[in-house]
């Protein structure tokens, strides 16, 4: 089986109360990048926590995944909406993923799709929609609206065989029952 990606850089975060919209929300949406190898268990990267269960986390969210093929859209409407320079960089995770993946889109990306590390294996289980905390992150309200509309949104993986994840992993790409991707799947969503 062919190497379709690499792991770019892997994050974990540990949830904290953060003022947002003039209220105190609990998050764990400011992941740091780890190096070496980190622990991958059944319900995610050790180091990691998920401050609202109900949206995020959980074994069929235990790892959320970002294509770092779309950080300078990211990067650009930022400075669009004045809220970064246009040469600003944005640091892995930014967009509160564990981990940032180049390969790897939501159009290539199936429900059921193995993602294949040297040590862990991961399976892709739904998209990431977009909320309150992700505009706080971006520093701009139409933020969510963006992602919404450009389909930009990543995805989470269940565990399926836990080992260790680190940044420069390549992976593999099984393909599962292929009968609705990421990318159909959200855009179904945020018709609705």
């Amino acid at each position: 089986m062919p190497v379709v990606g690499r792991v770019l850089s892997v994050q974990v975060g540990a949830a904290r109360l953060l003022r947002i919209q003039g209220r105190e929300v609990l998050s764990a949406y400011g992941k740091q990048p780890v190096p070496g190898g980190v622990s991958v268990g059944c319900l995610g990267l050790e180091g990691d926590e998920q401050a609202d269960p109900s949206v995020h986390g959980g074994l069929s969210k235990a790892v959320y995944a970002y294509p770092f093929e779309h950080y300078a859209f990211w990067r650009t409407v930022r400075a669009q909406a004045r809220v970064a320079p246009w040469d600003e960089a944005l640091p892995p995770g930014a967009l509160g993923e564990n981990l940032t993946l180049t390969g790897l889109t939501e159009s290539q990306a199936w429900i059921g799709d193995v993602l294949k590390f040297p040590d862990c294996a991961l399976a892709i289980s739904e998209p990431r929609y977009p909320c309150f905390k992700f505009e706080h992150a971006m520093g701009f309200r139409q933020s969510a609206r963006l992602m919404a509309q450009s389909g930009y949104c990543g995805f989470y993986l269940a565990v399926r065989e836990e080992g260790t994840v680190r940044a420069g992993d390549a992976f593999e790409l099984v393909p599962g029952p292929r009968e609705v991707s990421i990318a159909e799947l959200f855009a179904a969503r945020m018709r609705r």
